[in-house]
């Protein structure tokens, strides 16, 4: 029987195995960077801000009430982490003119031709969701990258659930339109 994050998480705080924090850090810290870069735009302090999270997670600082799942959970607290440093900086949550280009985690046991088109097709999906509205690229990183449900998204973003499907049909129409402007036919689900 597979363990649950909420499980990984309890043990940690109970037993202090790191082995179980490592596991849980290791699976969200790469989709946990892409959601915050999404505020920030600006890799290097994306990764700062999960490190932040992470360490706010490890020292219980902010109790985990059980209410979202532990990625939920988490996924708030980069979220509320990159809010105060846009405070903090003053920044807009405009696109910069030199973006940085992300990097796209690794995938096991993938034929290289795969993936390296994988890899093409998200660097394109990455650079074409970089032009859109700040809530509709959320939306969709959090739904088609990150993999939470539209509760999930709903809880992390601070809206509810109809308000998320409204960002997600507007979120596609957009990227669609952007994608086709690249000369790119791309069909999004």
């Amino acid at each position: 029987m597979a363990t649950t994050d909420e499980e990984l998480y309890d043990r940690f705080l109970n037993r202090h195995t790191q082995e179980d924090f490592r596991v849980l850090f290791e699976k969200y810290k790469e989709g946990l960077i892409l959601f915050l870069d999404g505020f920030v735009h600006n890799l290097d302090d994306a990764e700062e801000l999960m490190i932040d999270a992470f360490a706010e997670v490890a020292a219980g600082r902010t109790i985990f009430s059980r209410r979202s799942s532990f990625k939920t959970w988490l996924f708030s607290i980069g979220k509320k982490l990159a809010l105060m440093h846009l405070r903090k900086s003053k920044r807009t949550q405009t696109v910069s003119s030199d973006e940085e280009e992300m990097d796209i985690p690794d995938t096991d046991d993938v034929l290289p031709e795969l993936k390296m088109l994988s890899e093409e097709r998200n660097r394109i999906l990455y650079q074409a969701m970089g032009k859109m509205n700040a809530d509709y690229r959320r939306v969709l990183m959090l739904l088609y990258f990150d993999n939470m449900s539209h509760e999930e998204a709903a809880k992390v973003m601070g809206k509810n659930k109809k308000q998320v499907y409204h960002l997600v049909e507007r979120g596609k129409k957009e990227l669609r339109e952007i994608l086709k402007k690249e000369g790119i036919g791309y069909e999004i689900e």
